[in-house]
């Protein structure tokens, strides 16, 4: 992705930063200064150094424009934390990024975990920077590779800038799709408290949010001490408490003549609730139980041999059921069950949904404690050095509800099934019955479990700054160290002690206890099947021995030394060249040691987790000029060109080079052009290469020989399955385990990518009185070549059951990443990192900023638009690239608009963010005028105002979010993952209409 830099006036954060605030900022002073600012204001600068180059400048003439956050419009937009302000749509461009509603999925940096991507290419490829200097990752679980947003100290933040542009000569790797550089306030004096408080008002209390802080600072001749310490709280909010989360349902279109599609439920007469979204049978069956011998059962609970019935009561239907639910009403063979779904029925009847279930996270709780110190002291020597300091300490402790469905096997011939149940023979056994066919399997709604994060991040940084031995060149040398150490917990059923707790005896009339006693002290014997215990009643004692804890922890450790010097390197008629070298070694290491029963598989229908530990290292040496080639001449009003390189040398793939060239030219006041074109890079993080081997599973409908469609399937996967001995009409039984590990020993590579951007600004001078204007756009292209990647299991199954018969045979290519058990024929995929995707995003920028004083105030207009004109992606070379611009979650056009005015003491604001509409259809190959599905969302506005009055030493802030009470956008259930019936974006507020209000007080 991109990353653009810029650099601002020393007066500009002060008498400018309600017009800077989330804007693109552009050359010149007139999209960063107050217009109240004097020429001799605008004189009085600070030559400092902003996101995007190393050089030290007076002026906003840089090649890339650069998108500044101040603290001030943070707080007016009614923004909790950095974390909120860096996820909006203002900044992210609409594009989808990992934020508190992805608690139950699995995600790079684990659950709690708050990253940033821009341009829609993922956190990865997007650096964070704090004063800029790299911020470590962060997080829990193996895939560990990008900053975590938690830890960045809001209270002490003073801005963030957002560059969007190649830059990773300037920066190293990760710096592809942009770079975020948060910067703390400096020679901060005095003591500051502030809280705020953020109240979801469409959810009875739920989602409400707490931050407090303290920020104090000193100075002395030759010293200077500042830092912060703030809490933030945020409490859950279930799927229980919004409108759209409380019945998950089909979704789909109705017919022509109006009727329903859903599933009707008897019971209520209205669509019926599912607890997740799937295809064909939305979601899995709860509090039910499983008998099967042949074929199944008829209407009446009479037993099907070789597809003969027993003699069915008069007019009782004879159909094949597959599920039974407790039905104490129910006499004959099945005495107290009552079939459920199956051939010839809706198989919707049987039970799939619990109230429980919406005790789910939609947002997850955290807590978050943060303590951020600085400070420097003149050593007046070593060319008027400073010896300087950052230290910062974060902990985030945060977790998740899920539910938990137990599907609990009794072995046949068990004591623990009653008697009118021990005819059924159900399968053969699945893992819990020593070998032993399951007689009955019960699906159990077991009910709630949690998982928990608390992470320590630990930041220090020292550092050296001063005069060089060279004239007007000065030199910083720095060294930092970071540590992220994270402990997760989850709750897991344990398959030994499940496995020991259901082979039973009978010890006296309903009382049991476990075989192997003796060598399991403390087995608790499973319940005796009820009805009780399929409802998921179940014995605490019992619960407390399967049902276990299970810890794992994770670190990661990254070291930093660099030095760099700057200053003029000769003058030409134009003005000084500019110039700044320097050099950087980082090392990095992850330990992830999940829990020993995760790693050896005891955790029963869960994914297994190995151990993920590795370390790389680099060493770089960088430089970069800065050319003024023409000033105040006939149609070049200024014409600078600068350069950057940066040679690279890591230990995991080798060496590499990287440049940047960029170009500013200004023929006249009113107009300037800019562009940048240059190359850049992403190492493979640590866990892309020694992530441990972690398998997770697919439908078993993912097997290329499951039922052959000889009509349809190709001649090469009809003969490989048949060479597998496997018949046209297999069906697969088990599901596709898929074994997931890092591509070190593959010598993964890093990704290369190429960047170009294009731009004008139009800045023309107004009558008096008109007020000041500008306008910018710029248009950008990002391509990424060997982008690393994993295969997916569902291509290499294909790849390999469509290759030739000798390479099948041999298994080679793709089929050597594939293994069929010659037993129950179940299939396992190796899927791991390799460098073989390539990205393209193109798009353009949009930003007009119009100020006019009007009346006893001055009023500010701002309006940011980002349109991409193409997204597009592909794993292999033959393969055409795919197009994703305007199908869901990825808008073709996002845009934010803010009118505000102030007037002595008062500012008053409001903003609405806008994305666009977004359809499926095309993509999924559906006509929408006839499709079923509903793949397609409408235009979302999300309304904000706020109030703010200054008083002496105080400032108070009051507004609302989403003042409309906008609920996201439903879909189809079915072919993209869902929050209750709304698509899962970030885009999209589930808060609701939200209240909140700010203090802040100065001592």
């Amino acid at each position: 992705m991109s990353t653009r830099k810029d650099y601002l006036l020393g007066t500009t954060m002060v008498a400018g930063a309600a017009a800077m605030s989330l804007t693109m900022l552009v050359p010149g002073a007139a999209f960063a200064q107050s217009a109240t600012n004097t020429d001799q204001e605008a004189t009085q600068v600070e030559e400092i150094v902003v996101v995007g180059s190393r050089i030290r400048r007076d002026n906003f003439n840089a090649p890339s424009p650069t998108q500044v956050v101040t603290r001030e419009e943070a707080t007016l937009q009614g923004f909790a934390s950095t974390t909120e302000a860096l996820q909006s749509t203002a900044v992210t461009g609409g594009t989808s990024q990992i934020n508190n509603s992805y608690g139950g999925y699995v995600t790079n940096g684990g659950p709690g975990a708050n990253t940033i991507g821009l341009r829609g290419m993922g956190p990865s490829r997007t650096l964070v920077l704090l004063n800029g200097r790299r911020v470590s990752p962060a997080g829990s679980r193996g895939s560990v590779g990008s900053a975590d947003l938690n830890v960045l100290p809001t209270a002490m933040i003073d801005r963030v800038e957002v560059l969007r542009d190649g830059a990773s000569s300037v920066y190293g790797s990760d710096a592809v799709a942009g770079v975020v550089n948060i910067q703390t306030r400096k020679n901060f004096e005095g003591l500051i408290f502030e809280a705020q408080h953020n109240e979801p008002l469409e959810a009875e209390g739920a989602g409400g949010s707490d931050r407090i802080s303290l920020v104090a600072g000193a100075r002395g001749d030759r010293w200077r001490a500042a830092g912060s310490v703030e809490l933030y709280e945020r409490d859950e909010l279930t799927l229980r408490d919004r409108e759209f989360t409380r019945c998950q349902t089909d979704g789909r279109r109705p017919t022509a003549a109006g009727a329903s599609r859903d599933y009707i439920d008897p019971l209520t007469g209205k669509s019926k609730c599912y607890p997740i979204t799937s295809t064909g049978s939305n979601g899995s069956s709860i509090n039910t139980i499983g008998v099967s011998v042949d074929g199944g059962l008829d209407g009446d609970g009479n037993r099907i041999f070789n597809g003969v019935a027993g003699t069915p009561a008069a007019g009782a239907p004879n159909v094949l059921f597959n599920r039974f639910r407790p039905n104490s009403g129910v006499t004959g063979p099945m005495a107290g069950y009552e079939g459920v779904g199956g051939t010839g029925v809706n198989s919707n009847v049987r039970d799939t949904f619990d109230d429980r279930m919406l005790n789910r996270s939609l947002i997850s709780p955290v807590k978050i404690a943060t303590f951020y110190g600085e400070g420097g002291y003149q050593l007046n020597a070593l060319g008027n050095a400073e010896l300087y300091g950052e230290f910062l300490l974060n902990q985030r402790k945060s977790s998740q509800t899920s539910y938990r469905q137990l599907a609990l096997d009794y072995a046949k011939g068990s004591p623990l099934i009653p008697s009118n149940l021990a005819f059924s023979t159900f399968s053969g056994d699945q893992g819990l019955n020593k070998g032993q066919d399951i007689g009955v399997r019960a699906f159990i709604g077991f009910g709630n479990d949690h998982s928990t994060q608390e992470q320590r991040f630990n930041r220090n940084v020292v550092g050296l700054r001063g005069d060089f031995f060279i004239p007007e060149w000065r030199y910083d040398l720095s060294a930092s160290y970071s540590r992220s150490r994270s402990e997760y917990v989850s709750q897991q059923f344990l398959t030994n002690r499940l496995v020991e707790s259901l082979d039973v005896i009978e010890i006296s009339p309903g009382k049991f206890q476990c075989r192997e006693l003796s060598t399991n002290p403390g087995c608790v014997a499973a319940p005796k099947l009820s009805s009780q215990v399929v409802g998921g009643i179940l014995p605490k004692e019992w619960t407390d021995y399967v049902f276990r804890p299970v810890k794992g922890v994770t670190t990661y450790e990254e070291k930093i030394v660099s030095l760099g010097i700057d200053g003029p390197l000769f003058d030409l008629p134009a003005g000084k060249v500019m110039g700044f070298f320097g050099a950087e070694w980082r090392d990095a290491e992850i330990d992830d040691t999940p829990g020993l029963d995760s790693q050896t598989g005891n955790t029963y229908n869960y994914s297994t987790s190995a151990i993920t530990r590795g370390s790389d290292s680099v060493w770089e040496v960088f430089g970069e000029v800065e050319a003024p080639l023409l000033r105040d001449a006939p149609f070049a009003k200024e014409l600078t060109l600068n350069a950057s390189f940066r040679y690279t040398d890591y230990d995991s793939y080798g060496d590499d080079s990287t440049y940047k060239i960029g170009l500013v030219y200004q023929p006249i006041d009113m107009l300037t052009f800019r562009a940048t074109y240059g190359t850049s890079y992403r190492a493979p993080a640590l866990f892309e290469q020694f992530v441990g081997a972690t398998s997770g599973f697919q439908a078993a409908s993912f097997d290329p020989c499951n039922e052959i469609d000889t009509a349809t399937d190709t001649p090469a996967l009809i003969a490989n399955c048949a060479a597998e001995n496997l018949p046209t009409d297999f069906q697969q039984k088990s599901s596709v385990a898929v074994i997931t590990k890092g591509g070190a020993e593959a010598g993964l590579k890093a990704e290369t990518s190429t960047n170009m951007t294009i731009g004008l600004v139009l800045k023309p001078t107004l009558p008096e009185g008109w007020g000041d204007f500008a306008f910018a756009v710029d248009y950008y292209e990002i391509e990424v070549n060997n982008g690393v990647a994993q295969y997916g299991a569902a291509n290499i199954l294909e790849r390999c059951y469509d290759s030739n018969a000798a390479d099948f045979a041999a298994r080679v290519g793709f089929c050597s990443l594939v293994a069929r058990d010659a037993g129950d024929k179940s299939l396992t995929v190796q899927n791991g990192y390799v460098n073989l995707a390539t990205d393209v995003v193109k798009g353009l920028d949009y930003t007009l900023r119009y100020r006019k004083d009007v009346g006893p105030g001055t009023a500010l207009f701002n309006l940011a638009l980002t349109q991409y004109t193409e997204i597009t992606n592909k794993l292999f070379d033959e393969d055409p690239l795919v197009e994703y611009k305007g199908r869901l979650n990825n808008p073709e056009f996002t845009g934010t608009a803010d009118l505000s005015y102030a007037w002595d003491k008062w500012r008053v604001r409001y903003g609405v963010e806008w994305i666009q509409g977004t359809s499926d259809y095309e993509y999924r190959r559906q006509n929408p005028a006839t499709s079923q599905f509903d793949l397609e969302v409408g235009d979302y506005w999300q309304h904000n105002t706020s109030v703010q009055y200054t008083g002496e030493g105080w400032t108070v802030t009051a507004g609302v979010r989403n003042l409309l009470n906008e609920d996201p956008p439903t879909i189809s259930s079915g072919y993209n993952n869902r929050v209750g019936n709304a698509p899962l974006y970030s885009g999209y507020d589930y808060l609701g209409r939200t209240a909140f209000v700010n203090l802040t007080k100065s001592f």
